[in-house]
């Protein structure tokens, strides 16, 4: 395992999505909203649930994961799994649209509401944006607005069970609305800023949104 501040070497899967946004591959031009069509332009249905990474699985056991949470907070927040595990706990039912053009339907979550967190670490009045940095290196941005939709949550477990180490546990993010590389797999910290902050894809030629109806797969979107 690589050194937790490093990036490690790009997978020949990191080279084919960075040509893929260079390209615009995938791209079909049509745009549409969840009320009107449940599967988003360009995405086809499976019942598996692929694994994408940067080519490192961080194994990281529940009994030394930890959660930061600093920036623009009143409350800064440094938790353990235990610590994380006495919040109140939300279940939420929700679908899964990867960039890569596959959705999984009905993806059974448990965690912590992300509207929860907001109330525990409360975000100062300049606060419009999070970064997430994970265990592998890995960090994505959001507007706080994004974050704080209501079935949004840091989840812990998938189908009634620990979410698996390849899928992100102990802890990952769910934000159902955006394509998922923006809910981010082995979560470690959470820094709330004033100016928005470009993570991994987004800075290697992917949108920094990403909504799934409005095709937003890459920055020329």
């Amino acid at each position: 395992m690589s050194d937790e501040n490093e990036l490690p070497a790009e997978s020949k899967l990191t080279r084919s999505k960075e040509r893929w946004a260079r390209e615009g591959r995938f791209l079909t031009g049509k745009t549409s909203r969840p009320q009107q069509q449940r599967l988003p332009p360009g995405q086809h249905l499976t019942r598996d649930w692929p694994t994408l990474d940067l080519g490192v699985t961080p194994n990281i056991s529940r009994q030394h994961w930890r959660l930061d949470i600093y920036g623009a907070v009143e409350n800064p927040i440094f938790w353990n799994f235990a610590q994380f595990a006495g919040q109140t706990q939300t279940k939420f039912t929700s679908d899964i649209h990867c960039v890569t053009t596959w959705s999984r339907y009905d993806n059974q979550w448990e965690g912590l509401s992300t509207r929860d967190l907001l109330a525990a670490c409360r975000p100062r009045g300049e606060a419009r944006f999070v970064v997430l940095n994970c265990y592998d290196g890995y960090t994505t941005n959001l507007a706080l607005e994004d974050f704080a939709t209501e079935d949004a949550l840091l989840a812990h477990s998938w189908s009634g069970a620990p979410l698996e180490q390849e899928h992100g546990g102990p802890v990952r993010l769910v934000v159902p609305h955006l394509y998922f590389w923006k809910s981010a797999k082995w979560l470690k910290a959470i820094e709330f800023l004033e100016r928005d902050a470009p993570g991994y894809w987004e800075v290697r030629g992917y949108h920094n949104r990403g909504d799934p109806w409005a095709e937003q797969r890459y920055s020329g979107d």
